[in-house]
């Protein structure tokens, strides 16, 4: 993991530093890191979560579908 460094404009407040901060952890997937090394999961588990979300977006394509 990489340190985040956001470094604040002229005309930035507090908030906005933050919300640059905010961002910049979700691009840089800060959390999803840490929750695979904390949560470790088996790649037979990864395999049924990957077939899982495919057959949820097969339905809801085909709910959409007959729409």
């Amino acid at each position: 993991m990489s340190s985040i460094i956001v470094k604040a404009g002229p005309n930035d407040n507090s908030d906005a530093v933050i919300r640059k901060f905010q961002k910049r952890v979700l691009m840089d997937k800060v959390v999803q890191e840490y929750r695979d090394i904390m949560f470790h999961k088996k790649n037979s588990e990864k395999r049924k979560e990957r077939l899982a979300e495919r057959e949820r977006k097969i339905r809801r394509a085909k709910r959409l579908a007959n729409s």
